[in-house]
């Protein structure tokens, strides 16, 4: 039990630190996947993420980049906490015996069981993020002031969480998306665990990774990032588009729908609008979170 806590503190800090590094990169990566696709012979409202960038200060500020932060900061402990304690839980049941290493296969399982119980937490989180940061790209695309109202749909957090919960659904309306939340968290952590542990050991030269330092567990956490993203983006794109998509005229019937039409009107680029920037906030944000989680849990032993 006295590691479960330590598990959850440690997750909590680095949840946090992670998130404020991050944040800024997802935004810019929700944008570039729910604009519409282009009517032929017209641009896209974003050309790419530095484009982005440059709309979304000069239309909302700084502090845009950090639109529908207030969802994920106000979840970053139980998000982290839960990731990291089933983990390490998880550890506690595969090792064989206090003090052995588990090997790398049996860090992939933890990593996956760990992302299966995150995903009912990191879905309405997602949806209610995603919903203000698309509000975001809508309200900087109007032309007039009464689309600029007609686009501001949402007051922040919580009105969205209260509009979803009244006008679609209810409760269910708020785990739209669930199953390709799923599909990326379960072997995005997996994966992501996986690296984790593998490149330490490569840096440390065998299973006794103590004696690393900071920076060795900085690139650590970037390598386990990357990875992250690398294997499970179309997934996440998916799940984008479906939490934003109208629920009176939907776009789309479900996951499967979406990657089809995706495909069909997009191409396999379409499953990747805005890697670029959820690589670029992998790399930082991951190196944070896992810096953040070793030097916490060291410091309560």
């Amino acid at each position: 039990m006295a590691d479960a806590w330590k598990d959850l503190a440690s997750g909590t800090v680095g949840g946090a630190a992670q998130l404020v590094v991050g944040h800024p990169f997802d935004t810019i990566k929700v944008k570039l996947q729910s604009q519409p696709t282009p009517a032929p012979g017209q641009l896209p409202r974003y050309t790419g993420a530095i484009d982005a960038v440059k709309q979304t200060v000069a239309s909302e500020g700084a502090k845009g980049l950090y639109k529908g932060m207030g969802a994920p900061l106000a979840t970053v402990a139980a998000f982290n906490a839960v990731l990291f304690t089933v983990r390490g839980q998880m550890e506690g049941l595969l090792r064989s015996e206090a003090g052995v290493p588990l090997t790398i296969s049996q860090q992939f399982v933890c990593g996956a069981g760990a992302g299966f119980a995150v995903s009912f937490l990191a879905c309405p989180t997602e949806l209610i993020k995603c919903r203000l940061q698309a509000q975001g790209a809508a309200v900087a695309g109007a032309s007039t002031t009464s689309s600029v109202v007609a686009a501001m749909k949402y007051g922040g957090p919580m009105d969205v969480a209260r509009h979803v919960l009244r006008s679609e659904g209810g409760a269910r309306g708020l785990f739209k998306g669930l199953f390709p939340t799923f599909a990326r968290e379960v072997p995005g952590n997996a994966t992501m665990f996986a690296a984790y542990e593998a490149f330490k050991r490569f840096l440390a030269g065998g299973s006794d990774t103590s004696s690393l330092g900071q920076g060795s567990l900085i690139m650590a956490g970037g390598v386990a990032g990357a990875s992250f993203w690398g294997i499970v983006y179309p997934t996440d794109v998916v799940k984008s588009v479906l939490q934003v998509d109208d629920y009176k005229n939907p776009k789309y019937t479900g996951s499967m729908d979406a990657f089809r039409k995706i495909l069909k009107a997009e191409g396999v680029k379409g499953l990747y609008k805005g890697f670029g920037p959820a690589m670029a906030r992998s790399v930082p944000a991951n190196a944070a979170c896992f810096l953040a989680y070793e030097m916490t849990r060291s410091s309560l032993g």
